[in-house]
């Protein structure tokens, strides 16, 4: 029974990281309607990131978040105006599309860098005994800077002007237009913001499990059932689901094969959608 508990703890510690990345992929949806398929791709690139700054410069992997995240927020800038700033408003397909080849090309680019060979954060941090099981350390800190920086996100949505254009954005574009608010900058800050979360994610991620130029995709797997499960559009929601996601994996594993896992996931995917079309966490909305 201990060990389904500390199990269980563990599975939602990890899921609150599983929220945070889950995080962007919901906030550009809700600010733009645009499905980001580069979502995986970005949190591999923050997994290297935090990699390089601690192997070639010496950093603290939990130092070099700051950084990660700053250039995450350049780079999905960036990508914003080479991928996405034309697609905005047109049929979602176009998004995916320009998204997915976007993704394809990045990781092509990853794989003839980097090769698909396996990489490890070194980070050791003391961790928590009870019972006779340890709760990692690493662990423990990816999910406290996890739940931080979701809680600056929303202080950044609700307690600033860039954060009430985004949201004013989100609710109508055309009624922010009239406004004042220069509709575009916004959206590419706010997809901006949503890649550095989804990077910021892949760098706590890092100092969790080894991974290699192909991770994101099962990652994105994972974001996807989060933002299905808090509701699309919902940044809250998505850090309760991603810790409910996170607990199901908890609950699971003493119980089945880790293989077993994805097939838990898609299977959680497809009944959310049929039950709760809307996301089981959708009235957490403000």
């Amino acid at each position: 029974m201990i060990g389904i508990i500390a199990s269980v703890v563990d599975g939602v510690l990890v899921g609150a990281v599983y929220g945070l990345a889950a995080m962007g992929l919901t906030l550009i949806w809700g600010v733009m309607n645009v499905i980001n398929l580069t979502h995986g791709a970005m949190i591999v690139l923050g997994m290297f990131a935090v990699y390089f700054l601690t192997t070639a410069a010496g950093l603290s992997p939990y130092g070099g978040v700051p950084i990660v995240t700053v250039l995450g927020f350049l780079f999905g800038m960036v990508l914003y105006w080479i991928s996405v700033n034309r697609v905005v408003g047109r049929p979602v397909l176009m998004s995916l599309l320009a998204t997915f080849a976007m993704n394809m090309v990045l990781i092509g680019l990853g794989t003839a860098l980097w090769s698909t060979s396996p990489y490890n954060v070194p980070v050791s941090l003391p961790g928590i005994t009870w019972q006779g099981y340890t709760f990692t350390g690493t662990h423990i800190m990816a999910a406290a800077l996890a739940g931080v920086i979701a809680g600056l996100l929303y202080l950044f949505l609700y307690r600033t002007r860039s954060g009430k254009a985004i949201r004013a954005v989100a609710d109508n574009r055309e009624a922010a237009e009239l406004t004042g608010i220069p509709t575009r900058q916004v959206l590419s800050m706010a997809f901006g913001l949503g890649v550095a979360l989804a990077c910021v994610s892949g760098a706590l991620i890092a100092t969790l499990f080894p991974f290699t130029v192909l991770s994101g995709s099962s990652y994105q797997l994972k974001s996807f059932v989060v933002t299905v499960l808090g509701g699309l559009g919902n940044p809250a929601g998505a850090l309760i689901g991603g810790i409910a996601l996170g607990l199901i994996e908890g609950l699971a594993t003493p119980f089945m094969p880790v293989s077993w896992t994805p097939i838990i996931e898609f299977a959680l995917f497809v009944a959310t959608l049929i039950a709760f079309p809307r996301g089981i966490f959708a009235f957490s909305r403000a």
